[in-house]
């Protein structure tokens, strides 16, 4: 009976050791993967950097608006990055 119980609590304890890896793991590859995005708006323009700024705020607020919509997500990405292009329109 003890040997059955150390058996359940060893793969317990391995069980835990593999969700804490992959926790672990996903946590580093979100990391990585917002150094990355950072990385490629180095060469923008602040106009460039507005709509894309604009088309991620507009997408979130599309598809909370939407309850989660591709099409709302879409069309507020749309509408966001459109507005953030004109609004740091260059004066002329």
């Amino acid at each position: 009976m003890i040997q059955r119980h150390l058996l359940f609590t060893f793969i317990h304890f391995i069980k835990e050791i593999d969700m804490i890896s992959i926790q672990r793991s996903a946590i580093y590859a979100v990391v990585v993967a917002g150094f990355a995005g950072l990385a490629g708006c180095s060469g923008m323009t602040q106009q460039e950097k507005n709509t894309a700024i604009g088309a991620g705020v507009g997408g979130v607020a599309g598809s909370a608006l939407t309850g989660g919509s591709a099409l709302g997500t879409v069309g507020g990405a749309a509408v966001g990055g459109v507005i953030g292009h004109e609004v740091s329109k260059p004066k002329r």
